[in-house]
């Protein structure tokens, strides 16, 4: 497996093809947006640029990296020729269905489609094709070039040489990759995203704020970052998605997402990416203020 196509140029999307080109891939990048793509070579170029700093890639890798990726604003021409498609489009449905769809019709049959979403069904995905045991999860974690772990997801019907194929490829690229079977919000999402819903309820109900419960569940449970935090990092109108993936598949109250969250969303108060969520952001600053809605 020599070329590989990523498909949608944000955050996901320039931090895998990241981690595939500074292994030694040719990566197509793809994204309708030409000023996404600059965008995402930039920040590719920056993280490189950084690992470097820290001596943890020396010069010529960063050259090599950078020589590997192909920009593309046409899926037809970045897909030409690859043998692993991997989808890190927005977190829409029926965007990723027609994706799919699309895909199906112009890349070969050999080819292994892969997702990066998060939470929708990848049996669902793969029925948009005609080819489902050629389609897979491959669900990266944020930032990809730092995180170790690759939740690899089985759909109904993906062939076991196909999920072979991944995780052996996941671990050429130094991560570590889990299997997990295809049911709502897979592992990490399933587990992650109720705690995150829970300490959203214990703002709304006032048991405590929004610094107290983070400080909790970091220096009491080890967690690197408190929940809030990983919540306005992920984006809550992310977590709203995939709380509702969860509510709607399992038909269990528990995972019905907070109004507070419901709201914050509505008012387009999503985290990091807006500038405010539970926390205040500026740019340029590491300075890690609770936003004043949520002072006493």
């Amino acid at each position: 497996m020599k070329k590989i196509a990523v498909i949608g140029a944000g955050t996901m999307g320039n931090g895998i093809a990241h981690v595939f080109a500074q292994n030694g891939f040719s990566v197509s990048l793809i994204d309708i947006s030409q000023n996404q793509l600059n965008k995402a070579l930039d920040i590719i170029t920056k993280n490189l640029d950084r690992q470097l700093a820290k001596n943890s890639i020396a010069a010529e890798v960063k050259e090599m990296a950078l020589q590997n990726i192909a920009l593309h604003t046409s899926m037809a021409a970045g897909v030409q020729d690859a043998s692993l498609i991997i989808e890190a489009a927005t977190e829409l449905t029926e965007l990723k269905l027609d994706l799919f769809r699309q895909l199906d019709e112009i890349v070969s049959e050999e080819s292994i489609l892969a997702t990066n979403t998060s939470s929708i069904s990848i049996t669902k995905i793969a029925a948009a094709t005609s080819r489902p045991q050629q389609v897979i999860g491959m669900h990266f974690m944020n930032p990809v070039p730092i995180m170790k772990l690759v939740e690899v997801i089985n759909g109904y019907a993906t062939a076991q040489e196909v999920t072979d194929t991944i995780v052996s490829l996941s671990k050429q690229l130094g991560k570590v990759p889990c299997v997990v079977n295809d049911y709502p919000g897979f592992i990490s999402n399933r587990i992650l995203m109720p705690m995150i819903n829970e300490a959203i309820y214990c703002v709304y109900e006032r048991v405590a704020g929004v610094e107290e419960i983070d400080t909790i569940m970091k220096l009491g449970m080890a967690h690197p970052m408190g929940p809030l935090q990983l919540a306005d990092f992920i984006g809550l109108d992310v977590c709203l998605s995939i709380l509702n993936v969860l509510h709607e598949g399992f038909g269990n109250p528990k995972y019905a997402p907070c109004p507070l969250l419901v709201n914050m969303v509505m008012s387009k108060k999503l985290g990091v990416k807006s500038g405010e969520g539970f926390y205040t952001y500026t740019p340029g600053s590491k300075d890690l203020k609770v936003s004043t809605r949520f002072l006493p």
